[in-house]
């Protein structure tokens, strides 16, 4: 009996699949079919797939054509899966030739002819066009939009920014089609907005854009207020539009993999939490630069808190501000710690701008801890550590872009479908805004 395998990512399953495994399958007499795993798909940046594993696999059982489906998780697994199961003769698509000739010391190798004018990338492409504008003074714009081009189906074509900051901005950015510091003809010109501009005026922005019947992609803090992002909230909902946190370190595999393994009980109980984020970039600034400026607790204390409330739910009992207030008439704070109690576990987070400390994670359980090194935000690392070092294990998953790019993919799906993707829940969001609205009116804070 002779043996072929083909692999591919088979998303929204069309005709041009089927020829190819059809052409596969015509070459022998068994057809082994790999579907390429969601984490395996990210490794190699193809982000932007639509279907889950299930779904795509199912799709390809459906045509009767495979004799059996198998799925692909790793780098090198081509070579094991030859070996494994006696293969004779590896099949892919022609646009790949010359690639895969390594693999002729194992087997034969065939480059087959795609069928012409249809392609995957073209479905999704047409299904989610979307007109994307930028909101903000951030020079992280100019990598935002460089990153949204590894996704299919959205355009930048609108800048929302103070003329004074435009001298920060790519040549891209400025020379988008709409680039105006006109809130009302910005929005006239755009489907969805990314938002990232001073905490202060999330409200008033976010607000006008969902009336507007625009989705909102926003930096957290959504609001100041729990009373102001529960009306956003319900605002979105009335108007069945997308609102969603843009905390990256949320998409990147690394994080969302840890954050599984935890949930499984991989290190016992959780009994405790310590998060930190630091950076340098505002010491020494006048307070009427700092005006402009986001404050520690907004810049960073969202991320810091992500995996706290993630792990341990946002019903804490108790929680603590200590901060060091650099400008108190605007709240500027160059470092604050905070300290959250639970019935049955603690927390802390340090973050600031004025301040630097070791950036980790640590995570510690009745059976052993997560240690995610510095930069934990941005981490392709992390490792499971036990009282027998020799029981410690190690994880490694790729990141590419910091996790823009997969958080650009969730927001286009969520659009798509009507169905809120986020990897950040309603009452992780709400909690954010909680302790900023506290810290703001200075409920539970300690100034040093």
């Amino acid at each position: 009996m002779k043996k072929v395998i083909t692999y591919g990512t088979y998303d929204l399953f069309h005709y041009g699949h089927q020829r190819l495994l059809e052409r596969a399958k015509a070459l022998g007499d068994y057809l082994i079919v790999g579907v390429t795993a969601d984490g395996f798909d990210r490794a190699r940046g193809k982000i932007n797939v639509q279907q889950s594993l299930m779904e795509r696999m199912e799709a390809v059982k459906a045509t009767g054509i495979a004799d059996e489906v198998i799925v692909e998780e790793y780098e090198g697994q081509k070579i094991d899966d030859i070996m494994r199961y006696g293969v004779d003769i590896f099949a892919i698509g022609s646009d790949w030739i010359g690639y895969f000739d390594y693999l002729k010391a194992y087997c034969q190798v065939v480059y087959l002819e795609r069928t012409a004018g249809v392609s995957s990338s073209e479905l999704r492409s047409e299904k989610r066009e979307l007109k994307l504008g930028l909101v903000g003074e951030s020079t992280f714009l100019n990598k935002f939009e460089a990153e949204s081009h590894y996704v299919n189906g959205v355009g930048i074509v609108g800048l929302y920014t103070s003329t004074e900051f435009s001298s920060g901005l790519s040549d891209v950015l400025k020379s988008l089609p709409c680039v105006t510091d006109n809130y009302n003809d910005f929005l006239n010109q755009v489907d969805a907005v990314y938002i990232i501009s001073k905490p202060q005026d999330h409200y008033f922005q976010i607000k006008k854009a969902l009336e507007a019947g625009k989705h909102v992609l926003c930096e957290p803090p959504i609001a100041l207020t729990v009373n102001e992002w529960q009306e956003l909230n319900a605002l979105a909902k009335e108007k069945n539009l997308i609102l969603m946190d843009a905390i990256r370190t949320a998409y990147s595999t690394a994080y969302y993999r840890m954050l599984l393994l935890v949930k499984s009980g991989r290190i016992g109980t959780v009994m405790s939490i310590d998060s930190s984020c630091t950076s340098l970039r505002d010491n020494d600034l006048p307070s009427e630069e700092l005006r402009e400026k986001w404050n520690s607790i907004c810049t960073w204390g969202p991320n810091a808190m992500l995996p706290i409330f993630q792990i341990l739910g946002t019903r804490y009992s108790q929680k603590c501000i200590t901060s060091h207030i650099e400008d108190e008439t605007i709240m500027y704070d160059n470092f604050t710690k905070i300290a959250f109690v639970y019935p049955h576990a603690v927390a802390s987070i340090k973050v600031g701008k004025g301040v630097k400390t070791e950036g980790e994670l640590v995570i510690s359980g009745t059976t052993g801890y997560i240690y995610v090194p510095a930069p934990w935000w941005k981490t392709e690392y992390f490792e499971i550590r036990r009282e027998d070092p020799t029981q410690n294990k190690r994880y490694f998953y790729q990141l590419d872009g910091e996790g823009i790019r997969y958080e650009l993919v969730s927001f286009l799906k969520a659009i798509e479908s009507g169905k809120n993707y986020s990897y950040i829940e309603d009452n992780v969001s709400e909690a954010f805004v909680k302790v900023v609205e506290d810290y703001y009116q200075k409920k539970h804070v300690v100034q040093i």
